[in-house]
């Protein structure tokens, strides 16, 4: 397994046209972190913020990203994890381990947002339970769609 390499962090509005390596971009308006791939490959990684999805934390001076960084659809398959502005790098994940792993993921995501109008629709008041629900709902479920493609 490689050594860790450093990684530097950048809160931007906008990621760059051209991302610089070894550059964490993160725009928390658009709770969206991007970088290039940790392997060099040159790729670019979006990992979208959301409660499903990937969780940034920072310490006041350095950046961690989780779950791990898994780039199966390039060619390099890398996988990774940002912590504490370094690349970590994990063990290598066969395919049962990495379809399984998205099964889970998917999983997660629909009981995520299935629960998220049942929240909203005990917690909002003066709205009817049928029409906040299915609005809520269906707003997750956009989200949720767009970043699962």
């Amino acid at each position: 397994m490689p050594p860790d390499i450093p990684f530097k962090h950048e809160f931007v509005e906008y990621v760059p046209a051209e991302p610089e390596a070894g550059t964490l971009y993160v725009s928390i308006p658009f709770a969206t972190a991007v970088h290039k791939c940790a392997c060099g490959c040159g790729q670019e990684v979006v990992t979208p913020l959301s409660p499903t999805d990937w969780q940034l934390t920072f310490d006041g001076q350095k950046v961690s990203l989780n779950p791990s960084i898994g780039n199966w659809s390039f060619p390099c398959q890398s996988h990774y994890w940002i912590t504490r502005d370094r690349v970590r790098w994990a063990r290598h994940m066969s395919r049962r381990e990495i379809d399984a792993g998205r099964q889970r993921d998917r999983w997660l995501k629909e009981r995520y947002f299935d629960s998220a109008g049942e929240v909203a629709e005990a917690t909002v008041p003066g709205e009817t339970s049928q029409t906040q629900g299915e609005s809520h709902q269906s707003f997750w479920r956009r989200i949720w769609r767009y970043f699962s493609r």
